[in-house]
């Protein structure tokens, strides 16, 4: 990579950890961890406990992302296998609902499909060590939870 595109890729790493605190402010306000992980650790809410799952997994792309290893993203998406499923069998049996818009629960499960869509391509870019393609859909992804927490969260 030439210097110029090296600097590029470390300003645009730069930017996406400097704004990482506030999105993620901003996502859990009002959020009781302590209470989520309680939940999840019950296996009362599929749904719960992908969020905790996804919380730690996004923390760890995040630092992977911004020290070019691919293999630290990887490992950390593949332990999210299943969430997905999960959540949306809870869907279908009524246990998962969504606290704003439940009615929209539709909606909701194509966001989610879509989300884990763009976390198998990340998967694969991190396993090509691909930095830029890894910056770009993690960006995707913090986005992706904004709007999904704009939409269904309280």
């Amino acid at each position: 990579m030439k210097k110029a595109g090296k600097k590029i890729a470390a300003g645009l790493v730069l930017g996406l950890l400097a704004a990482v605190p506030a999105v993620y402010a901003a996502v859990h306000e009002g959020h009781d961890h302590n209470k989520m992980h309680a939940a999840a650790d019950n296996g009362a809410n599929p749904l719960i406990e992908e969020m905790v799952q996804l919380d730690e997994v996004f923390r760890a792309v995040v630092s992977g992302v911004a020290l070019g290893d691919g293999e630290r993203v990887h490992s950390a998406i593949e332990s999210m296998h299943g969430a997905m499923e999960k959540t949306h069998e809870g869907v279908h049996a009524g246990k998962v609902t969504t606290p704003k818009n439940p009615k929209k629960v539709k909606e909701f499960v194509k966001m989610d499909r879509d989300f884990h869509a763009k976390l198998e391509a990340l998967a694969h870019a991190a396993h090509k060590n691909d930095q830029k393609k890894m910056l770009a859909l993690t960006k995707q992804l913090l986005d992706g939870c904004v709007s999904c927490h704009q939409i269904f969260r309280k």
